[in-house]
């Protein structure tokens, strides 16, 4: 039977304890299982690192959510990436990244990758010609974040899927700003999905998280390898957080895009902002390959102001919308990027704009989120 995504995320990987009936997943808080002979390990349990239950039932969720076969989860996004990035690339592959990435995946690439052989370069991926163009023989991989982390560019899946394996190259799209309930890579054509958990998964701001998800059999077992050889996992109790954080992923979206919607409207008619970032805007470029590829718009929104001094003093002045890195939490974040997630970008090709503001718009009464940013932008 095919259930629909709110059933998935209540159900899939959870079935009832057979022992107890516990309609919730136990954690299981250990490290090590007994063993029923030498190398007869119970269900394949011998230690916490290599498998967990309540971590397998996190990993089916994912996988059941993103509508694919194998979901695998990390101690965080960047670990998760890492992984990826080690199983599937060796020194002297080539990458192509968005112009416009997260800070701490230029990071990765740039201070890490890099010197471990791997070259990278960023590219306009809303634009598949330029995404294209960016490609050398020995591309590996085309990585996408759609919408992007802080500028909420929207590149077309579909489209650079086809490119990327015209060049014999796998197309990973980060899906952690849009989430499993609004958008679908694979379906679209991508060969893995890198997701944040700590972000809107989780959902709460309570636990540090990542995964990837996949269809790829060989890939999977390759990655599996890597996932238990360097460790970067996390616990049992992170594991059933994020879990119980995705139980409520549906509803606490659809709650992100309709309070989100009502900021960018507002920020829009703002004497104050020179402009507003938000795909679900008529006039945003992005706006009519997001409506084909994303259920709705999301919660994440970002805005210009004069200059960099406004911009900050924005930040300052937010009450309500707590001054604080990550996103996707139930409660609203405000941060100037080109100081806080984005610095590492600094002085780079990736620099983010010094009169941006991004918000991460919560679940709280929207009324009390537009008079918050009223006073902060008066």
């Amino acid at each position: 039977m095919t259930y629909g995504f709110d059933t998935l995320a209540i159900h899939a990987g959870q079935e009832p304890d057979p022992r107890t009936g516990a309609v919730v997943p136990p954690i299981f808080q250990t490290s090590t299982y007994a063993q029923d002979a030498v190398g007869a390990p119970r269900l394949g349990y011998e230690y916490s690192r290599t498998t967990n239950p309540t971590r397998d039932a996190l990993q089916d969720c994912l996988a059941a959510l993103e509508g694919g076969r194998v979901g695998l989860a990390f101690a965080s996004g960047m670990a998760a990436e890492d992984t990826l990035l080690r199983t599937v690339c060796r020194p002297g592959d080539h990458v192509v990244i968005p112009n416009d990435a997260y800070g701490g995946t230029f990071r990765l690439f740039s201070k890490v990758a890099e010197r471990w052989g791997l070259s990278f370069t960023p590219a306009h991926l809303s634009n598949v010609d330029d995404a294209r163009a960016a490609f050398q023989d020995n591309t590996r991989i085309v990585w996408v974040e759609t919408p992007t982390n802080p500028l909420l560019g929207i590149a077309d899946i579909a489209a650079l899927s086809q490119a990327a394996h015209d060049n014999n190259a796998l197309l990973v799209v980060d899906n952690t700003f849009a989430s499993p309930y609004l958008q679908q890579p694979l379906a679209l054509g991508a060969d893995v999905v890198v997701h944040s958990t700590t972000k809107y998964v989780g959902g709460h701001s309570d636990v540090v998280g990542g995964a990837l998800i996949l269809n790829d059999d060989d890939l999977a077992s390759s990655l599996r390898y890597h996932q238990n050889a360097m460790g970067a996992v996390g616990g049992p109790f992170d594991a059933w957080l994020t879990l119980r954080g995705l139980r409520t992923l549906a509803v606490r979206m659809e709650r992100h895009c309709d309070n989100a919607e009502r900021v960018a409207e507002y920020l829009s008619r703002h004497p104050r902002v020179t402009s507003v970032l938000y795909p679900g805007l008529p006039e945003h470029p992005g706006h009519e390959t997001a409506t084909k590829q994303m259920r709705r718009f999301g919660g994440m929104v970002s805005f210009r102001v004069a200059d960099e001094r406004a911009a900050i003093a924005v930040c300052n002045r937010a009450r309500l919308f707590t001054l604080g890195e990550s996103l996707g939490g139930v409660e609203s974040l405000i941060e100037h990027p080109g100081r806080m997630t984005h610095a590492s970008a600094a002085g780079s090709a990736l620099e983010v704009p010094g009169d941006l503001v991004r918000l991460s718009v919560g679940i709280e009464t929207v009324d009390d989120l537009l008079a918050d940013l009223e006073q902060a932008l008066a």
